[in-house]
């Protein structure tokens, strides 16, 4: 397993907000102990995102010309977005070589649109490097277990046949889509609560589809927002759940790589810790 991670990611912050440095450099540290090897991720270039999203979108975060509380317009956003980016797109391109790969990076990505930013998100990291590598890779399928719907992976991957989108997550809850599921694009909403049992259950039976589409490569947006002590979703995972959703991804025998999406409990390390044991075995 391979870890792309630059210290860079950790620049900026705002003050009381969730999506904090600490958050990554917490897990940095720990894996870190644990052994893992990390690469210094490469920014991607403009091209790259607009790939994925609109010349608009690009001149705005380029330009710190916008106004989202949640995702604000921060000195040096548009670098951090773009190495973050450029690391998924690392990630993606190393695993087509026979490695597994994380990309632990910041900011997170998949709330981002084709042309519009929010959620803590400003260019969708799993998106610029699944779209990156498809003439590489052939067909992806995109697997979400942040707590949050992905709703700019799926606008921006909807009705595109070499590409399956997977999402389980909380509802209601920000963004508030993802209530459904429409041609290539899967949703399973869960309840407030949802124990790691139904969760696992859901998630085999969401796989199912993955299996029907069968990918030639499997990318992932790795949220850990989705345990039970996250202070902003109400989901119930334990640690070792993370080790069983790596387990039963890996269980497909298909390049994969992941990439950071939410996680904001002090425990963050721990579940990454365990999700990436259970892709490894």
């Amino acid at each position: 397993m391979k870890i792309f991670f630059s210290s860079k990611c950790l620049e900026y912050s705002q003050p009381w907000h969730p999506e904090s440095p600490e958050r990554v450099n917490s897990a940095y540290q720990y894996l870190k102990k644990k052994g893992f090897e990390f690469i210094e991720p490469i920014p991607c270039e403009d091209e790259d995102i607009l790939l994925a999203h609109t010349s608009r979108l690009f001149d705005e975060v380029k330009g710190e010309k916008f106004f989202e509380p949640d995702t604000p317009a921060l000195s040096g956003i548009f670098e951090y977005a773009r190495l973050a980016a450029g690391s998924a797109i690392n990630a993606a391109e190393l695993c087509l070589k026979g490695e597994k790969t994380f990309s632990l990076m910041r900011p997170p990505g998949h709330h981002a649109t084709r042309n519009h930013l929010g959620g803590f998100c400003y260019f969708n990291n799993i998106a610029i490097a699944s779209l990156k590598v498809r003439q590489a890779a052939g067909k992806i399928a995109i697997i979400d277990f942040d707590c949050h719907h992905g709703n700019g992976t799926e606008d921006i991957f909807l009705g595109k046949k070499d590409f399956l989108y997977l999402s389980l997550h909380q509802s209601p809850l920000y963004p508030g889509t993802g209530l459904t599921s429409r041609e290539n694009c899967i949703n399973y909403p869960l309840s407030a609560k949802t124990s790691p049992e139904k969760y696992l259950s859901v998630l085999e039976e969401g796989l199912k589809h993955v299996k029907k589409f069968n990918p030639d490569l499997l990318a992932i947006s790795a949220g850990f927002d989705t345990y039970k002590h996250d202070p902003i979703a109400s989901l119930s995972l334990e640690k070792d759940t993370y080790r069983e959703i790596g387990g039963v991804i890996s269980a497909f025998k298909k390049p994969l790589f992941a990439v950071l999406e939410g996680g904001y409990s002090s425990d963050i390390p721990e579940c990454i810790y365990q999700f990436l044991i259970g892709l490894a075995e």
